[in-house]
């Protein structure tokens, strides 16, 4: 659906904020949902356009972000990722973000991780090697004046050490879990979101180092992600991290 659509005229639906949805937002859920619904008619869906449907009582719950990216899409930009994971009792049980651009589908069933090509699948393998750090700049700023990610990508020790890239979907979380970021930084409250939940059950399976924006245990605190290949990168950001001023 997301790659059908491309290029096309798509309308656009207010959410406020500045927030949109696409009709290729909408269509591309709708797709998902019914195969969600057919597999498992008795698990409960949460999706970032339609909100939560099915038994209130499901211990099983899907997260659909359907089109992450919604405005590099708009623009006609070719970044964009499909995120689905499976939240149970005992935590994410598996989890999927598809480019759907470059035909590769990144996945985890909990104790693993892997990316599929052309039916084939590989393990996602870390590197911090590249320097590259995606920084999410979007807004709400959660946790201004504390910490703005403007003020990182200024700060001397992140130019001298690492080479910023925003890319405005949570794509570039999977690319830290296949090696092809050395790390991911945002703010906000990430629990349970349909937008996060997928790349970091990816990067925790993958073996990367996953916590909070201040090095917190995920979920607790002022919340946020840093998610690093390696412990040696995770350690620089948060010691850039707690350079910035507090309020």
């Amino acid at each position: 659906m997301v790659r059908a659509q491309y290029g096309a005229s798509s309308a656009r639906v207010d959410k406020g904020g500045g927030d949109f949805a696409t009709a290729t937002d909408i269509e591309a859920e709708r797709v998902v949902v019914e195969v969600l619904r057919a597999a498992r008619p008795d698990d409960a869906v949460v999706g970032e356009e339609s909100g939560r449907t099915g038994p209130g009582h499901a211990g099983r719950v899907w997260l659909v972000d359907p089109l992450c990216g919604t405005l590099n899409y708009a623009a006609r930009t070719m970044l964009v990722a499909v995120n689905v994971a499976l939240r149970t009792a005992s935590g994410i049980a598996v989890a999927a973000s598809a480019d759907p651009f470059t035909d590769e589908v990144f996945w985890t069933d909990g104790p693993s991780a892997w990316v599929r090509r052309d039916g084939v699948d590989s393990p996602l393998v870390p590197s911090g090697e590249s320097r590259l750090v995606d920084v999410n700049l979007d807004p709400p700023f959660a946790i201004a004046p504390d910490f703005r990610a403007a003020r990182l990508l200024a700060d001397p020790g992140f130019v001298e050490r690492f080479r910023p890239r925003v890319v405005s979907t949570t794509l570039a979380v999977a690319w830290v879990a296949a090696g092809r970021r050395a790390a991911y930084v945002t703010e906000g409250d990430l629990q349970d979101s349909v937008h996060f939940t997928s790349g970091i059950a990816l990067c925790q399976a993958a073996g990367c180092v996953v916590t909070g924006i201040q090095g917190q245990p995920l979920h607790t605190g002022v919340g946020g992600l840093v998610v690093a290949a390696d412990r040696e990168t995770h350690t620089a950001l948060l010691a850039l991290i707690g350079n910035q001023p507090a309020s």
